[in-house]
């Protein structure tokens, strides 16, 4: 595992170097990943855009911000993603704000198709979900904890539509977005800052 790590560790992007390969990849009309084609260009256009506006909107709550400044150790918070994945723009700005709210929090992010052995090792009910977070303790290289690919308030929304109606459609990505907009990130704070406390 730690090998598998220290592979993907050294084809991982800064957050921001992440946001720069997916305004290169727009300028040609591509996306991250294996797949290329029209729908997963306009995934990417879409996400590149809600990245930005919760870059500028989403702060942390005074409780997370405390939280998060009480970390003594030096972690690196791994991110499996592709430009393309809805959950993971509405997630990524937010485990970004936890990075920059701590300097001993280092956020790399990686792309899932190109790290398939890091994947394999983080599947939810065996499938490659993103975004998968994983904390990495520095002075050992120990995985301490794992978060993804979403809350436990929008996995079973995402649980009980597919009881109902057997698979994800489009209406209910729609659906999806909006519970994110309202949510605000709440939820997810909230998981981020349970995950803090295992860390310690």
């Amino acid at each position: 595992m730690e090998k598998i790590i220290e592979n993907s560790l050294q084809k991982a992007y800064s957050y921001t170097e992440y946001k720069e390969l997916i305004l290169n990849l727009l300028k040609e009309g591509r996306s991250t990943g294996i797949n290329q084609n029209e729908v997963l260009a306009n995934f990417t256009k879409l996400n590149d855009k809600r990245m930005k506006r919760l870059d500028k909107q989403t702060k942390l709550s005074e409780n997370a911000d405390l939280k998060t400044q009480n970390i003594q150790k030096d972690f690196t918070w791994l991110v499996l993603t592709e430009s393309w994945c809805g959950d993971a723009a509405q997630t990524l700005p937010l485990i970004n704000k936890f990075a920059e709210a701590n300097k001993k929090i280092d956020l790399k992010v990686v792309l899932r198709d190109e790290n398939e052995a890091l994947m394999n090792q983080f599947l939810t009910n065996g499938s490659m979900s993103i975004p998968k977070l994983i904390v990495i303790e520095k002075d050992s290289n120990k995985v301490v904890g794992s978060w993804g690919p979403r809350s436990k308030k929008a996995t079973k929304m995402v649980s009980d539509y597919k009881e109902k109606h057997g698979e994800i459609d489009a209406s209910f990505k729609t659906e999806l977005q909006l519970w994110y907009n309202k949510d605000k990130g709440i939820n997810i704070e909230k998981e981020m800052v349970d995950l803090l406390d295992s860390m310690h």
